[in-house]
C-alpha cells in the first residue's frame, strides 16, 4: 500500500496569525482586534506588546489528526479492508488522508505568505523547499528502502520510482505558493466580493487545471498497450501481457488517461509496482482485500499504476489551492462566526458539487483523483477544521487535543520514521549473530 506523509512542515515558524494591532492608532478610534485575543481589561494594556502573534493551534491540531489517522490506515488497513483504501471506485476512511494534507498546505501557505518583503526572494525559498521536499519523496519512496520483510537497501536507477506522496505535496506547494506571491491583488477586502476580485487570480489557475484534467481524461485516446511482469526466478524471462484499449474516455482501471500518462512520459518501469486496482473483483478473490487472482481475471491487475502520478497531481494542486481560499477567510475575516459561516457553506457546497458529479457518472475516485472526488474530499476538509476550529481556538478545549497538537508540529519527523518504516530499518540493524535474528523479529514484528 502507498504510504502517506504529512506537509512539509518546514515554515511552520511562519504559520501565525496576528492578533492585535498597533496601539498607536488614535484614542478616539476603536482598534480592530482578532477574536482569537482574549478579552483584557485595561490594567493590561499598557503591558501588552505592540504586536502579538499566536499559532493557529488547530491547524496543528488537524495536522496531527491527519497523521494518527495516515499511521492508522496504513498500520490497520491490512487487517480491516473496510478502512483500507477503495480498490477502485468509492470512498473508504484512508481516501481522505492525501486531501486532508494538500487541504493543510493550502491553508498554511495563506498564513505563510500574509505578509512577505520581496517576490523574487519568496519566490525563490518557495522554489528551494519544493524541491527539498521532492527529493526527500524521491529517497524515501523511490525504494531506496525495502521495508522491514527485506534487509537489503539501495534502487536500481532504471526502476526508480519517481513520483509519490512528497512529490505530489511538493507539486501542489510550489503551484499554490507561486499563485499566493505573484497573483494576489492589491485591493482592500471588505466583502466576499472583493475578496474574490483581490484573489480572482488563483481561480482562474484552478479552473485552467481542472478544464485541463477534465480535456486530457475524457478527450485522450488510449491505444492498446503491454507490460513486463517479472517471475520468481531472477533467471527466467518475464511474462509479457497485452492489455486491449482502444478508447477514448475510459475511467476504468485499465484504459485510464492518467496511467497512459504516466507510461509515455516517466516510464512503466518506474510506477508503482503494487497497484491499488489488484484489490478489486477482477483481480483477486479476497476483494476488496489483497489476495489470489480469479483464473479469468483480466492481463491489466499486476499491471504498475502510480497513485500519485503526473495528470492525478493536477486535481491534488486544486485541492491545495481550494485551502488556500480558506487560509484567505482566516486573514480576512477576524469573527468566529464570520469565519465559521464562510467555511461550512463553502464545504457544503463543494460536498454537495461532489455527490452530484458521481451520481451523474464522474465517480470518487481516489487513483484517477475525480472531480468529484476532489470536491467531497475538500468539502469534508473544511467541514472538518471548522469543528476544530470551533473547539481549540474558539472554545479552548486544548487540553482535549495535545496529542494529535504534538503530533501535527512534529509532522514530518513522524511520517519519516514511522510511516516510511525508517525507524524499523534502524532497529533491523541490531541483531543477535544472524541479521534475520533483529530486535523487531524479537518482538514480533515482520516475518
Amino acid at each position: 500500500m502507498a504510504k502517506y506523509n504529512p506537509i512539509n512542515n518546514d515554515a511552520n515558524d511562519q504559520l501565525v496569525i496576528q492578533i492585535s494591532k498597533s496601539t498607536s492608532a488614535p484614542a478616539n478610534e476603536k482598534l480592530e482586534r482578532d477574536p482569537l485575543l482574549p478579552p483584557s481589561n485595561s490594567n493590561s494594556k499598557q503591558t501588552r506588546p505592540q504586536h502579538q502573534q499566536r499559532r493557529l493551534i488547530s491547524l496543528d491540531v488537524f495536522r496531527g489528526l491527519t497523521v494518527a489517522l495516515m499511521i492508522l490506515v496504513d498500520d490497520v488497513g491490512g487487517i480491516l479492508p473496510a478502512i483500507n483504501h477503495s480498490p477502485w471506485n468509492g470512498l473508504t476512511l484512508a481516501d481522505f488522508v492525501m486531501p486532508f494534507f494538500l487541504f493543510i498546505v493550502g491553508v498554511s501557505l495563506a498564513l505563510t505568505y500574509k505578509n512577505f518583503p520581496c517576490k523574487v526572494v519568496a519566490t525563490r525559498k518557495a522554489i528551494l523547499r519544493a524541491l527539498n521536499l521532492f527529493l526527500l519523496g524521491i529517497f524515501l519512496q523511490g525504494g531506496f528502502f525495502h521495508g522491514i520483510n527485506n534487509l537489503k537497501y539501495g534502487v536500481d536507477i532504471a526502476q526508480i520510482r519517481w513520483m509519490g506522496v512528497l512529490q505530489r505535496i511538493a507539486i501542489s506547494y510550489l503551484v499554490a505558493a507561486l499563485c499566493e506571491i505573484w497573483l494576489k491583488g492589491d485591493g482592500h477586502v471588505s466583502s466576499k466580493l472583493s475578496l474574490f476580485r483581490k484573489y480572482r487570480g488563483h481561480w482562474v489557475v484552478a479552473l485552467v487545471l481542472t478544464t485541463l484534467y477534465l480535456l486530457l481524461l475524457y478527450g485522450l485516446y488510449v491505444p492498446d498497450w503491454q507490460y513486463e511482469f517479472p517471475v520468481e526466478t531472477s533467471s527466467s524471462l518475464p511474462w509479457i501481457f497485452n492489455v486491449t484499449c482502444g478508447v477514448r474516455g475510459s475511467t476504468g482501471p485499465a484504459c485510464n488517461a492518467v496511467g497512459m500518462i504516466d507510461r509515455k512520459i516517466l516510464g512503466i518501469q518506474h510506477l508503482y509496482r503494487k497497484p491499488i486496482y489488484s484489490r478489486t473483483k477482477q483481480c483477486s478473490i479476497n476483494s476488496p482485500d489483497y489476495g489470489p487472482m480469479p483464473l479469468d481475471a483480466p492481463s491489466w491487475c499486476q499491471a504498475p499504476f502510480d497513485p500519485e502520478g503526473l495528470l492525478s497531481s493536477v486535481m491534488a494542486t486544486v485541492t491545495c489551492l481550494i485551502g488556500l481560499h480558506f487560509g484567505h477567510l482566516i486573514i480576512h475575516f477576524k469573527d468566529h462566526r464570520d469565519r465559521m459561516l464562510n467555511w461550512i457553506i463553502l464545504s457544503s457546497c463543494l460536498i454537495g458539487l461532489g455527490f452530484s458529479l458521481d451520481f451523474v457518472g464522474m465517480h470518487l475516485n481516489k487513483a484517477l483523483y475525480s472531480l468529484s472526488y476532489t470536491c467531497l474530499t475538500a468539502g469534508a476538509s473544511g467541514v472538518l477544521l471548522a469543528g476544530i476550529y470551533f473547539m481549540v481556538d474558539v472554545q479552548g478545549h486544548r487540553h482535549v487535543t495535545m496529542v494529535f497538537e504534538w503530533m501535527g508540529l512534529h509532522a514530518l519527523m513522524i511520517y519519516i520514521l514511522i510511516a516510511c518504516n525508517i525507524l524499523p530499518v534502524l532497529l533491523q540493524g541490531f541483531y543477535w549473530r544472524q541479521p534475520q535474528n533483529n530486535i523487531l523479529r524479537l518482538i514480533g514484528i515482520g516475518k
